[in-house]
């Protein structure tokens, strides 16, 4: 079965240009141009990936995928003509994998799509970490599968897809330095000089989430002109074990 993907976008021509690649490449597309039939559907039929237009007729698009990463953990490519940086951040806070800013080469958007989905594939594929391994570090508990954190007291926090990824690479490789470059290539950026805030920002969403302090880190440290390291100590447990 072909991989089905949404194109929320009311530019009609657009929409159907980015459509009309797509299934050229062997993808089922889906076209909507407003919120709320693309909600009416994605509660009925999950696709494997949606493409997100930020300026819609009857909602922010920031909104639409804040909406969706509430729901399910899909991955979204924006799409927008907006030219501030902040909005293409602040998406990429939300939980979307990439961006691509009108106007855009359809091909670019087939190679993109194809890079989060080989990527999307490949963590499903592992599971995410050490396969159905749940970290504990501090007074946290991270389960890739599920997105969550648990808390020592038991409150759980939501993870987006995007801040799941990065908290995975820094379990796998505690005390040790990785890049801004290094944590681009896990997360598959073939564009580097756009994605130059992308981590900063995931970090800091991550810092705020397991850090006491988030202004004066100590489990993610700065590491001024290198990159970020994790430095709490890990314990890792298989996640069907009983308390897990």
């Amino acid at each position: 079965m072909n991989q089905r993907i949404f194109v929320l976008e009311d530019q009609l021509e657009i929409g159907r240009i980015v459509c009309r690649a797509l299934e050229e490449h062997g993808y089922e597309a889906e076209l909507f141009t407003r919120a709320a039939d693309f909600f009416r559907r994605f509660r009925a039929r999950l696709p494997q990936l949606c493409i997100i237009d930020l300026t819609l007729p009857d909602e922010d698009g920031l909104n639409v995928i804040r909406d969706m990463q509430r729901r399910h953990h899909v991955p979204v490519i924006i799409m927008t003509g907006r030219s501030a940086v902040v909005d293409r951040v602040l998406g990429l806070e939300l939980g979307a994998d990439d961006y691509v800013t009108k106007p855009f080469d359809p091909r670019e958007m087939v190679a993109r799509v194809n890079a989060v989905l080989r990527r999307a594939e490949r963590q499903l594929a592992s599971g995410g970490g050490k396969g159905g391994a749940i970290a504990t570090f501090g007074e946290w508990s991270f389960d890739f599968e599920a997105h969550t954190l648990t808390r020592a007291n038991g409150t759980k926090s939501e993870l987006s897809a995007a801040e799941a990824r990065l908290l995975d690479a820094f379990v796998r490789a505690p005390n040790r330095i990785l890049s801004r470059d290094s944590l681009l290539s896990l997360e598959g950026s073939e564009d580097r000089g756009s994605f130059d805030r992308t981590i900063d920002v995931r970090v800091s969403r991550l810092r705020q989430k397991i850090e006491a302090g988030p202004k004066d880190p100590q489990i993610i440290k700065t590491v001024y002109g290198a990159g970020y390291m994790f430095v709490a100590r890990i314990e890792w447990t298989d996640r069907d074990e009983p308390g897990s």
